[in-house]
Parts: structure tokens; C-alpha cells; sequence
């Protein structure tokens, strides 16, 4: 046994031997026994490792936007860390865009409150919050109100702003250097989402935007590191900031962060290749691990630490229900009778999954509601019944049943193996399932321009419970692969996003999501576990992945690197 692992086990057993010691205790005392370290670099396979940067400009209304460019710009608030279970919270911190109210922090914000006449959030930003010096694009100077009003008029007038994304918004005004009023014309339940920790809430300065945002060699933030290289396909490089202002305490000592020189994306397509690539350490983390490598790598590479999570993403292959035969319900709810759900869990997945967990997601807590108790019309969807299912289909008028094409992303190893599986499920009952396979852009770019074949077999993050209902379902959403489009259910939304009262917003979501699992404009698809694994010289870590929407930069700039146990392990 090595001795830090002695002194972490030891000290564990100390706290636990006192009277009334908390995990919280425990888990501060462990991270004690080990000393932060500066310097040093991370090599990180992150959730999207094969996706290179799409923008670097917040007004292309990009979805991975924060991802990539969340390392150097901030918003006005993020996830607590502090909160985290790896450090005795309650809270794992993977979900894609959803941040418990109990686990919210202040970032560039100061302090926030609420101002009922007339209705407003007044923020007080952190003093002292700088850009760096970027030569040929701006020098040193501090962040202030003035910098979060233009960032956010520039977005809002963004031609790609979604459609009343910030209606709630009369306007973001600077009321003095360090002050902004955020003034609304209602209440909105999504509004430190919209505009404080979510995907377009980055505050990028004048500066950057006229030498052109476009171009990464012109970023800079006031985040923990700085773009340094890019190399689309390959790789992206951040550096320390050195300007950067926050800072961690551990064990009553305050250490300026980032603790580490370098991190380094590296973007692989092949999914053998990143498996090696973490088994040769040439990763130090992998953000993402499909249960089918797990038991090789854990037997291969036994120093390998892990956390499984479940996926942050919606599995299903969406139904035009503009077009025939999508157009009748029955035919819908066919296909989902159609297909053995439960199989697919336990012989496809090797029960690495869940049957129910999507629109909504168990880790909503009260917006969530398992399938045992939702009426027995929803838990019909999740049996499989194939002679149902043959005589909903003869009841619409396909006895026979029908062909239908459907696309799906080759950029997803999962979708690629697992759609032939359903499509075989399908035609146990007549129907016949005619497999697009197409690129990454190709792929989203039908999504955008509404040109799907009448099947588009898709994943949606789940973001947060009010957002994946409008995503999924709202008339004329862009993530609306169905086309969906309800006035009724529109209607529904907008109270949704108008009740103050939590609870009472809780009862009617549930409500809702019940409504739309019932309709089955999708056949509702299991939902696997991920993985996420790493050496045992990352440390300050435990497979935590964002602080916001699709947000990881402010848990890597936490994380340190042990060098001696890295270089003691032959790496």
C-alpha cells in the first residue's frame, strides 16, 4: 500500500472515530493528507472528444460554445464545487445544463437580489477581475458592468438568437462600474440559466469582438487559462492565466488557481484509439467510457480510478409526426410497443442503463417521476407487446406495415450500433427501417434546416426540467426533430416558465412530461451509464464534468497534478 493511501485511509479512520463526524468532515481531513501542488499539465479526453471546437464566438448561438471557450470567458454564476459529493456535498455536477438552486455560485457575481418594483436583479460584480494583456488585441485591463451589457446586447441581437430566448429581458443596463441591472418585464423561472450560467451567457470584451471573435488566436477571458494553439481534429491548448483572480482553499490554506501550467483537449475519433490513449497514459483523464470497455480497462489498467454517472442524454428516434404514417398516434405507439426496451438494457447494455429516464432526469429530484408511477397508458410504451403492436398498425391502415428512412450520426459509436437493433425489432412487425448514415455536420445541419428524413434517430442533452420540455416539444423549437407543435401545450410553457413557486412548478411539469410521453412523438429509447476514468495523480478530482451548461473549465483549473506518483508509476 502506497503512502499516500495509508495517510488518506488513516486520516479517514481518524474523523470517523469521532463522535458526530460528517462525510463532509471526512472527505475535508482525506483531501488535507495530500498537498496541493502548482504546475504540471493535463491531458483530457473530455465528453466530447470527438468533436473539435465549433465556434469561438458566443453569438453563432453555438451548443458547445462553453465547452470549448468556457476555460477563458465566464459568466455571472456557476456551480459551487464546494457542494460537490466529492468533496461532502450532495451533488455530482454532470449534468449538461442543470444547476440545483443550493449549488449555485456567485462568479463574476459578487452578490445577486431581487428587486419586486420594478421587477429586476441587481448584480454586484467582483472587483478586481482582469483580461490579461493580449498582444495585437487588447491590453490589461478590469472587467465592469459596461462589459456584461455589451456581451449580452450583442448576443440578444444575434441573428441566430433563439426565438424569445431573452424576451423576459426589457434590458441589461450598467447602473455604475461594478452594477448591472438585469430589468424584466416578468418573471422567468430560467433566468440565471438564460442569462448567468448558461449557453450564451459568456462574457466576451469589445476588444476581442473587434478584432474578430471568430478567430481563436484572438480570445481572451477572464477565466483560469488562456487558448494557446488549436489544431482543428486534433488538439486544443490552454495555459495558465496568470492575471486570473480566484482561488481554493483546502485545509484553512488559499491557493491561487489554476494549479496546473497546461491542459490540453485532445480530440480522437476512433474510440480504440482513446482507449489506449488512456491506458498509456497518454490521457489522464477520460471523460467518457462506454460500458463495453469497462471490465478490460479495469483489469488492463487496475490503478484506474472511476465514476459512473448516468448519461446526461436522451436516447430516442424521433417521428415526424407531420408526415404519414407519424401523423397517427397509434402508429407511434406501435413502434415503441414494438421494440423490447428492457432487452435492450439487459443484453444490449449489460444493464449499464436505465429504461426510464428521459425527458426529465432522476438527478431533478422532485421534477423527476419514475415509471411506476406514471398511469398505466405511459407504462404501456416501456412493454414490449408486439401483437399489440401489429394490431395498432392494422387499426391505422398499415397491416402490412411500411418502410421509413432515418438518419443518424456516424460521430456516435452507440447510435451506430445500436439503431440496427431497433431497426431488427421493427420489422418483427412489418416495418422496415432504411439506415442514413451521415457526418457530424451534414447530420445537424439537416436538424437546422428541417430537411430529416421522416426518422431522425438522436440524443438531446437534458439540460434542466423546463428546458427539455420546450426544446423537445415547443412549436418551431430547433431541437424539435418531431415537429411537435401543440398551441395548448405552447400555452402550458409559458405559465411553466412564469410560476415563482417551486413546487407548484414541479406539479405541473410533471404533468407535462407525462402529456408528451403519452403522445410518443418519439420511441423513447433506454438511457446507458458513462464512465469516467483517471489516473491517481489527478488530483482535487472526482469525475465531476460541469458547473454550468456544458461547462468543465473551473474543475479542471481545481485540479492538481501529483508529478512524483506520476513519474513513481513509470509515466
Amino acid at each position: 500500500m502506497g503512502v499516500n493511501l495509508k495517510r488518506l485511509l488513516l486520516a479517514a479512520a481518524a474523523v470517523l472515530a469521532m463522535p458526530g463526524a460528517s462525510a463532509q468532515q471526512v472527505a475535508e481531513k482525506a483531501r488535507a493528507e495530500e498537498v496541493p501542488r502548482h504546475g504540471g499539465s493535463l491531458d483530457i479526453g473530455t465528453i466530447y472528444l470527438t468533436l473539435s471546437p465549433l465556434s469561438w464566438d458566443p453569438r453563432d448561438w453555438g451548443w458547445k460554445f462553453n465547452h470549448d471557450a468556457g476555460q477563458m470567458y465566464e459568466q455571472l454564476f456557476v456551480g459551487d464545487l464546494s457542494k460537490a459529493e466529492g468533496r461532502g456535498g450532495n451533488h455530482k455536477f454532470v449534468a449538461d445544463a442543470w444547476l440545483p438552486p443550493d449549488a449555485i455560485r456567485g462568479e463574476l457575481a459578487e452578490k445577486w437580489e431581487w428587486q419586486d418594483d420594478p421587477l429586476a436583479v441587481v448584480v454586484t460584480l467582483r472587483k478586481g477581475v482582469m483580461f490579461p494583456e493580449k498582444p495585437g488585441v487588447m491590453a490589461s485591463r478590469e472587467l465592469t458592468a459596461e462589459d456584461v451589457v455589451y456581451a449580452f446586447d450583442r448576443v440578444n441581437t444575434s441573428p441566430q438568437n433563439a426565438r424569445g430566448f431573452f424576451d423576459y429581458i426589457d434590458k441589461m443596463e450598467a447602473r455604475d462600474r461594478y452594477t448591472v441591472v438585469m430589468q424584466m418585464n416578468r418573471f422567468h423561472s430560467e433566468w440565471n440559466y438564460r442569462y448567468g450560467y448558461g449557453h450564451y451567457s459568456s462574457i466576451v470584451p469589445r476588444e476581442v469582438i473587434e478584432a474578430g471573435a471568430t478567430n481563436w488566436k484572438n480570445a481572451n477571458g477572464t477565466g483560469p487559462f488562456m487558448l494557446a494553439d488549436l489544431v482543428q481534429g486534433n488538439s486544443s491548448v490552454y495555459v495558465r492565466n496568470p492575471a486570473y483572480w480566484d482561488s481554493e482553499t483546502i485545509d484553512g490554506n488559499d491557493y491561487k488557481l489554476p494549479f496546473v501550467d497546461k491542459v490540453t483537449f485532445r480530440f480522437i475519433k476512433d474510440e480504440a484509439t482513446w482507449i489506449t490513449a488512456l491506458r498509456t497514459a497518454k490521457l489522464d483523464i477520460l471523460e467518457t467510457v462506454r460500458w463495453q470497455n469497462v471490465d478490460s480497462l479495469k483489469k488492463s489498467s487496475p490503478a484506474l480510478k472511476w465514476r459512473r454517472y448516468l448519461g446526461q442524454t436522451g436516447v430516442f428516434l424521433s417521428m415526424d409526426v407531420n408526415a404519414k404514417p407519424f401523423d397517427d398516434i397509434r402508429v407511434r405507439r406501435a413502434l415503441n410497443m414494438a421494440v423490447n426496451k428492457k432487452e435492450i438494457v439487459s443484453a444490449y447494455y449489460n444493464g449499464h442503463a436505465e429504461l426510464f429516464a428521459y425527458p426529465q432526469h432522476p438527478d431533478f429530484g422532485g421534477y423527476f417521476q419514475p415509471l411506476d408511477e406514471m398511469p398505466d397508458s405511459v407504462q404501456e410504451l416501456f412493454e414490449y407487446n408486439p401483437k399489440k403492436a401489429r394490431e395498432l398498425l392494422k387499426e391505422a391502415g398499415y397491416p402490412n406495415g411500411f418502410a421509413f428512412k432515418t438518419q443518424v450520426c456516424s460521430c456516435f459509436p452507440d447510435h451506430m450500433e445500436l439503431l440496427p437493433l431497433v431497426a431488427g425489432y421493427l420489422e418483427r412487425v412489418g416495418v422496415k427501417v432504411e439506415i442514413q448514415p451521415m457526418e457530424h455536420g451534414a447530420y445537424f445541419a439537416a436538424l437546422a434546416s428541417r430537411k430529416m428524413t421522416p426518422g431522425y434517430f438522436f440524443a438531446i442533452g437534458h439540460s434542466n426540467p423546463t428546458t427539455t420540455l420546450a426544446r423537445n416539444f415547443r412549436s418551431g423549437s430547433p431541437w424539435n426533430p418531431s415537429g411537435w407543435a401543440d398551441p395548448a401545450f405552447d400555452a402550458k410553457l409559458a405559465e411553466m416558465y412564469a410560476i415563482r413557486d417551486e413546487e407548484e412548478r414541479r406539479a405541473l411539469i410533471r404533468a407535462m412530461t407525462v402529456e408528451m410521453i403519452d403522445k410518443a412523438p418519439y420511441i423513447w429509447l433506454p438511457t446507458p451509464y458513462g464512465h469516467t476514468a483517471w489516473w491517481p495523480w489527478v488530483k482535487n478530482y472526482n469525475g465531476e464534468l460541469r458547473v454550468g451548461a456544458v461547462r468543465p473549465g473551473p474543475i479542471y483549473a481545481r485540479i492538481w497534478v501529483d508529478r512524483d506518483l506520476k513519474k513513481k508509476m513509470g509515466h
